[in-house]
């Protein structure tokens, strides 16, 4: 017991020093009012910066824009992930070469991405190269308030998929072979085998793909940083950098700590949502369908 303990030890360290003792110093910091360029001046303002937060235009504005990324983004790269682990789990050939490739965009960082995608969205870049071949004009895709922020959706659901898809896939890879082979005899289409087995299934995945998706969603950033810095005309304002501005453009740390924890709150809420929701979710089951032999989980080859 006593060695299970030291081997927690230095995680525990790490995890107070770099997380816990940051997060507790922005609670704090939240209550006053704090400019870095002049510390003499910090003092207690108690519930003032949430209370001016709540009341910000900015801050709404910014959590709409936000609000819009999610819900545009999460049902996409979702049904797109599901659509593309179903459909690797269907090849008999190049499965593993399918798989890098897919994944791929997951192991870059979002700044080589986002710089990428800057050129490709370029007045003179390659998408516009392309509609000027097919004869239309071309598209201002970052300059136009309509077209950036569903620019950068577009890219992060590109970047995002794969990812998630692997996600799925896994979780597809632990139903027994035995099972869809009970299945496929007893005269269940392909559809209702999807339906009625494997999406039951890889539920507790799909919910974790959802929260993990929508934290990521709401602290977007590096894509706002490098592609618009908030334009044009703040079309692309997200929380998180409406939240950098206040702390690094204008020095108002303790303004700042205050919109995270106002974020924190937001997104703790929404977790919770979507936890019970998908939890209530029915889960078809056939009772006719025969149980095949007990396996332990992950020894079915190739499942789905």
């Amino acid at each position: 017991m006593r060695g299970r303990f030291a081997g927690l030890l230095p995680w525990s360290l790490f995890f107070a020093v770099f997380g816990l003792v940051p997060l507790l110093a922005a609670l704090v910091l939240s209550f006053y009012s704090m400019n870095p360029l002049r510390p003499d001046l910090t003092h207690w303002v108690g519930g003032a910066n949430y209370a001016r937060a709540l009341g910000s235009p900015a801050f709404w504005h910014a959590l709409r824009t936000t609000a819009f990324f999610v819900v545009g983004t999460l049902p996409a790269t979702l049904v797109l992930a599901y659509v593309v682990a179903a459909l690797l789990s269907r090849l008999r050939r190049g499965e593993a070469f399918f798989r890098a490739a897919i994944f791929f965009p997951a192991t870059l960082s979002m700044v080589v991405i986002s710089l990428v995608f800057k050129s490709l969205y370029a007045e003179q870049g390659l998408l516009n190269g392309w509609l000027k071949g097919l004869g239309f004009p071309a598209v201002h895709w970052l300059q136009d308030p309509r077209l950036a922020l569903p620019s950068i959706m577009a890219m992060d659901v590109w970047a995002s998929v794969g990812y998630y898809a692997i996600l799925i896939l896994a979780g597809r890879k632990t139903l027994p072979v035995e099972q869809l082979e009970a299945a496929r005899l007893e005269g269940m289409r392909a559809l209702a085998i999807e339906r009625r087995i494997i999406l039951p299934h890889v539920k507790p995945v799909i919910l974790f793909v959802v929260l993990l998706n929508t934290v990521r969603s709401f602290q977007i950033f590096i894509e706002v940083f490098v592609l618009t810095r908030g334009g044009p005309l703040e079309s692309t304002l997200t929380l998180v950098y409406h939240l950098y501005e206040r702390a690094f453009y204008h020095f108002e740390m303790g303004y700042a700590c205050a919109l995270a924890y106002l974020l924190l709150l937001l997104v703790g809420v929404i977790l919770l949502l979507q936890r019970r929701l998908i939890a209530r979710a029915p889960v078809e089951v056939p009772a006719e369908m025969p149980l095949a032999p007990a396996v332990p989980r992950g020894t079915g080859r190739g499942a789905a």
